[in-house]
């Protein structure tokens, strides 16, 4: 039975719908504004696009797509260092990161455009994205543009700040206090500063002054500045102001400084059992050629983790690197581009390792411990470590000279480099983290360490460091680019000329002296060679395992491939 519904009215009459259209009729509706619906949210959900300031109708010609509300890319403040600017931009997490081929930096200045790629681009703590742009020229300003943009439309550039006057780093400590890294205190070395004359101040929006948060500090030396964090920072940043930063402010002076840190906890407290008893800390610049052998022959002796403090290299060190992880070693790359800043590099690196190592060394890649007996470095430190009170165990190290080379040794500077200084040369340090000072004073070569701990001095007959400070020319006037210890003059600077921090009748310029390969070569020291030789050549190959054979078998197997299809196509 048919059950009817009249509409009336009209010049067309009654008009008879019956149950089953009007049923079918709403289904058809619901189904339809539900696919729309779900249309609507999936293309704004998987096809983001970056925006900018142009228009809706210009980005619409150059994405050559619809736009619909989506993540934003930003840039979020850049910072002039010598020699290239740091841009750090505000990438969601949504979005593909970009690669150094998807942006171009963008100077702008008196009615010029200059464009050019970048050198790098890195993933910062916070999941944002760092591009590392050529140096700013003077009376220019700096934004990025993607590279398939074909206007001249570019990110909105953000504030600018100089690299010698910035708070650029902070992290909250095990102890729920503040670590922040500051270039411009011009504090002295090795010396605590008077808190009374800094603060520092939290906030969301450093120009709205009635919305900062302010908090006193703990301790102050050197660059860095330990604060008490406030309870609304640690509870998290508020998601509708976006992530708080910190600064420092000199009371009665010249105010607050710029600020790019974000505070956020990259440690947890200490374990009473840590998966690491011996670590290794390093600040570096361009060191892929030696990686490798410093990495695998610390291995050998002892060493279960690395960090790698990467300060600005373009080499192919993350390839290194990786290539590193993924044969076993725990080796991770922190990109640290503050320049001059060794002593903080190494103080963050011991907040981090705090929780993961009983013990962590100090050391570069051209130096390497060296143990006569053949006991492993945790034998060494169980030695010397019968007391707890122990903190720091520091060692001897010998400076090696050319030793008569005027080319880079293909078998590694262990097994090359046999010549040396007769007396030995300073010391470096290995740390149980917990002893450090919470000043984290350091002078790169120790530590001040809390009260109640004490350090131990290392027979150099026991153990000692071959450090292959003068190498051959090619590698040694590398050296003369940059210093990374903050209270180290500069190779070129006329200043300190005769320290120990320099070489022995080498001048200010990267000059290579005559005799340059017979220097530094009082006693010959055939040592720590033959311990390679003897634990670290391959039996069948006769190569040292640090040696790259299979990149050379690769190669020769790649030309005989090559051969073959050019013959079969003759």
């Amino acid at each position: 039975m048919k059950v009817r519904r009249k509409f009336g009215g009209g010049c067309g009459g009654d008009v008879v719908v019956t149950w089953r259209t009007f049923f079918w009729f709403v289904v058809l509706f619901v189904f339809s504004f539900v696919l729309f619906s779900t249309m609507f949210v999936f293309k704004g959900k998987f096809r983001p696009v970056v925006r900018s300031t142009i228009s809706f109708s210009t980005a619409r010609a150059v994405l050559g797509e619809s736009v619909t509300p989506s993540p934003v890319v930003s840039i979020r403040e850049a910072v002039k260092l010598p020699e290239q600017t740091l841009v750090f931009l505000k990438h969601p997490r949504s979005l593909r990161l970009f690669t150094k081929d998807d942006l171009l930096c963008v100077f702008s200045g008196d009615k010029k455009l200059r464009k050019e790629h970048p050198t790098a681009v890195d993933i910062d703590k916070h999941g944002g994205q760092i591009v590392r742009c050529p140096e700013t020229p003077r009376g220019y300003t700096i934004s990025l543009a993607v590279s398939r943009w074909t206007t001249d439309d570019h990110l909105p550039s953000g504030p600018t700040h100089r690299w010698d006057w910035l708070v650029y780093d902070a992290v909250i400590d095990y102890d729920n206090s503040t670590v922040v890294f500051v270039k411009g205190l011009n504090l002295r070395p090795g010396r605590v500063a008077d808190v009374s004359r800094y603060e520092c101040v939290y906030g969301w929006d450093f120009a709205k002054r009635n919305r900062l948060i302010r908090s006193n500090v703990i301790s102050a030396a050197q660059e860095i500045v330990r604060c008490r964090t406030p309870l609304a920072v640690l509870d998290g940043p508020k998601l509708a102001h976006g992530p708080v930063k910190v600064s420092v402010r000199i009371k009665g002076g010249t105010g607050m400084l710029p600020s790019i840190a974000q505070p956020g906890r990259i440690i947890n407290p200490p374990l009473r059992k840590k998966p690491f008893e011996m670590c290794v800390c390093t600040m570096t610049r361009n060191a892929a050629t030696v990686l490798r052998e410093w990495v695998i022959y610390h291995a050998g002796i002892g060493v279960q983790r690395w960090f790698i403090y990467d300060n600005n290299s373009d080499d192919d060190i993350i390839a290194e690197i990786k290539d590193l992880e993924n044969r076993g070693y725990n080796i991770s790359r922190h990109f640290w581009p503050w320049i001059k800043t060794q002593e903080a590099g190494f103080s963050n690196c011991a907040i981090r390792a705090r929780s993961d190592c009983d013990w962590i060394a100090f050391i570069d890649v051209d130096e390497f411990f060296y143990i006569p007996s053949g006991q492993t470095l945790t034998n060494i430190i169980r030695n010397y470590t019968t007391s707890e009170q122990i903190g720091e165990i520091r060692t001897p190290c010998h400076s090696f000279g050319p030793s008569g080379l005027r080319s880079r040794p293909k078998d590694g500077v262990t097994a090359g480099y046999t010549c040396r200084v007769v007396l030995p040369e300073r010391h470096k340090s290995i740390l149980r983290p917990e002893s450090m000072n919470e000043t984290l004073i350091n002078v790169v070569h120790h530590f001040h360490l809390r009260n109640g701990f004490t350090f131990a001095d290392v027979d150099k007959d026991v153990m000692v460091i071959n450090h292959y400070k003068y190498q051959v020319w090619e590698v040694f006037k590398e050296k003369f680019y940059r210093r990374v210890a903050t209270y180290v003059a500069d190779w070129q600077n006329e200043e300190n000329v005769g320290s120990r921090d320099r070489a022995p009748g080498l001048g200010t310029r990267p000059v290579e002296p005559p005799d340059w390969a017979e220097r530094f070569c009082e006693v010959k020291d055939t040592g720590l060679r033959d311990r390679v030789l003897e634990k670290f050549k391959d039996s069948k190959t006769k190569r040292l395992v640090w040696e790259k054979e299979e990149d050379e078998v690769r190669v020769i197997m790649g030309l005989m491939d090559h051969s073959r299809i050019a013959r079969k196509i003759k």
